[in-house]
């Protein structure tokens, strides 16, 4: 009977827990610089890529996202989501810093606060940096249903995929 109970106790808190939640159907971000909003299921039929960000100013996350500001400008079919995972304080401080920036016009920058997002999407956290524990740099591609294609967890600050190798393995999804 005990056997039974506690069973069932792991089986309802599991059910419940964020961190192991499936990926969501659909999700809504707020953008990092103005009142707009990214809604998954408005993408449907087109690629999605949620980039999670690190905290903070990372300046390796900002070449990452101007490097795929540059491939998405030759792939409409393909939308880049940036995840950035501060609180909404750390958030505001740092698009306040953007606002002069051309990245912050031509860049989908959104907010995930304290990384619920990635969370959900079970990225892995527990990368020590800046004095924080976060989540691991990583991205997730979705096909046009929001069914994970693939994903890239880096292991360290500057481990990335490159927009050459997303590329790559991009095509390598579409034509098996």
């Amino acid at each position: 009977m005990k056997h039974h109970l506690l069973s069932a106790l792991i089986l309802s808190l599991l059910s419940v827990s964020p961190a192991l939640a499936a990926n969501p159907e659909d999700f809504t971000v707020k953008s990092v610089l103005d009142d707009s909003e990214f809604r998954l299921s408005e993408h449907r039929g087109k690629v999605v890529v949620l980039h999670f960000l690190l905290k903070t100013e990372c300046p390796v996350c900002l070449r990452h996202t101007h490097d795929y500001a540059e491939l998405a400008a030759t792939t409409p079919d393909v939308i880049h989501v940036f995840l950035k995972p501060d609180d909404e304080d750390e958030i505001q401080e740092w698009a306040e810093k953007l606002k002069g920036d051309d990245l912050a016009k031509t860049l989908r920058l959104y907010r995930d606060p304290n990384a619920r997002l990635a969370d959900q999407y079970d990225v892995p956290d527990g990368y020590a940096f800046h004095g924080e524990v976060v989540h691991y740099p990583a991205l997730v591609a979705l096909d046009g249903m929001g069914a994970e294609l693939f994903r890239y967890v880096g292991k360290n600050n500057s481990d990335r995929m490159s927009p050459a190798d997303f590329t790559a393995k991009l095509k390598a999804t579409r034509n098996p």
